[in-house]
């Protein structure tokens, strides 16, 4: 498969020329991929620490993958053209409300769930809140393809400063969950690809979630109801 190698990967790992339509995005893209493999990381602690049912699915049909991850295998799967987190960037109203609570100083609602609890939580959420922030604030377009944030997230998300951005993460940080996390088939396709070394299935997995999360973004566009807070 033709495409640009990964600098920190080895010849091994290449980009699918399909990623780089726009060399623009390149150090986007490895930025990304960096950001995806501690996100990985993220998740393989947590399905360490998810016992059996009702932990979520994810977890518990995968573990076996999510624990035979090794170094390669976690880049591979890395290298994808989205972060493989979510922190709501389709959610306006959470976000208008939250900063709305810190201008104001006003007391943090107590949390609706959370997906992660394993130590290294936080620190991934400010990372992910981050650059949520520096691409709502220098390229809105770069913030919709690679984080499926909305246009209006992305106008909420720009006006806050990195200070109220950084007391997010810390303070919000159940908000982060995995892309897709009842879609347990998309997340088998896309570990089992890696740890096989599969360019081609890999590549599927890939464009499969690329549809997933062009999908998501046009309903949130279209449906202001799925910007609802779930119970």
């Amino acid at each position: 498969m033709s495409g640009i190698e990964d600098a920190g990967s080895g010849p091994a790992l290449r980009w699918p020329m399909w990623t780089q339509q726009s060399w623009v995005y390149a150090e986007a893209l490895r930025s990304l991929a960096e950001l995806n493999e501690q996100c990985l990381e993220l998740l393989c602690e947590q399905a360490l620490l998810a016992g059996p049912p009702p932990a979520p699915a994810l977890f518990v049909e995968l573990r076996a993958l999510w624990c035979a991850l090794d170094a390669h295998a976690l880049r591979r799967a890395a290298l994808c053209p989205y972060l493989l987190l979510d922190a709501g960037f389709t959610r306006a109203a959470r976000w208008g409300a939250a900063r709305e609570r810190l201008v104001q100083d006003r007391e943090r609602m107590p949390p609706v769930r959370a997906f992660f609890s394993a130590p290294r939580t936080i620190p991934v959420t400010r990372l992910v809140f981050t650059l949520g922030w520096h691409l709502a604030r220098s390229d809105a377009a770069a913030a919709r393809l690679l984080l499926g944030m909305s246009g209006q997230c992305a106008q909420l998300i720009a006006a806050c400063t990195l200070r109220h951005i950084i007391q997010l993460a810390e303070s919000e940080s159940h908000w982060l969950e995995p892309r897709w996390p009842d879609r347990v088939t998309v997340w088998r396709e896309l570990l089992s690809a890696a740890l096989a070394s599969d360019p081609a299935v890999l590549e599927r997995a890939r464009l499969r979630g690329l549809q997933l999360l062009a999908a998501q973004a046009r309903a949130a566009e279209s449906d202001p109801s799925s910007d609802r807070e779930r119970q």
